[in-house]
């Protein structure tokens, strides 16, 4: 039973800017001071939450791919984040499982945000992703997803659980809420990686990223600052909680 090292990455976004954002992210990149296993990159971590699918829109061989596999190979770490690929036709807001071998994995958002249009321009996926890592179970998804708590459903008895997200500070009350109870509800450590600044519509992002562990206990959050932080999560202790109150057994 392995602890698992995460790293999430809290930052401001360069407007619809996919150089000055991998740039940004690399100078981050190297101020962690320790080994990790997974490193977590907020959501369209190249643009921002840009609708601009024909214009940003990257191949699944494109630059900002070939940058995450060169980032995992130099941190013999996990990188995902989400940003906009274009794959036969169609424009997916696609989280990337890099792994250092540069094999990877991909999960589409499944809930678009309508409110902003984004099922305009983006093709909604159709299947969620259980990845595994040092014998952990992982089950990464997308910022509007958090609302769909059967989407979310621990049925694969997964691990890790994680939100990638662009989530402005008017409804960040609904995040941590919806964070916590689908740690608790799932018993499974929840991680939500959101990115702050301001965008160009004027909206703001405050962060409040934050890690918790499947009683619903807050272990990180960080608000309207960077911040590049590790967490070790723990396997034993997840494992004893769920044998104290097997509650999962009891699943509809």
């Amino acid at each position: 039973m392995q602890d698992l090292k995460v790293t999430i990455i809290q930052t401001d976004l360069v407007w619809e800017n996919i150089a000055a954002n991998l740039a940004n992210l690399e100078k981050q990149l190297q101020t962690i001071s320790e080994p990790t296993d997974l490193i977590l990159l907020p959501e369209m971590f190249t643009t921002g939450f840009s609708m601009k699918s024909e214009v940003l829109a990257e191949t699944i061989d494109g630059k900002t791919m070939q940058w995450m596999a060169r980032q995992a190979q130099k941190h013999n770490a996990v990188i995902a984040g989400s940003l906009m690929i274009k794959d036969k036709g169609n424009y997916y807001n696609r989280l990337i499982w890099m792994r250092p071998n540069c094999s990877y994995e991909f999960y589409d958002k499944r809930h678009l945000f309508a409110m902003s249009g984004e099922h305009e321009y983006f093709k909604a996926g159709e299947n969620r992703l259980i990845v595994e890592l040092k014998g952990w179970k992982i089950c990464p998804m997308i910022c509007y997803d958090l609302r769909f708590p059967i989407w979310s459903r621990n049925t694969e008895d997964y691990d890790l659980l994680l939100y990638v997200a662009n989530w402005p500070i008017q409804r960040i009350a609904h995040w941590q809420t919806l964070l916590t109870a689908r740690a608790i509800e799932n018993q499974s450590y929840t991680i939500g990686v959101n990115r702050i600044g301001t965008d160009i519509s004027g909206t703001y992002y405050s962060g409040h990223s934050a890690i918790i562990d499947m009683l619903g206990v807050t272990l990180f959050e960080k608000t309207h600052q960077p911040a590049v932080h590790t967490q070790t999560l723990s396997k034993i202790y997840l494992n004893k909680i769920r044998e104290s109150l097997p509650f999962l057994k009891d699943r509809d």
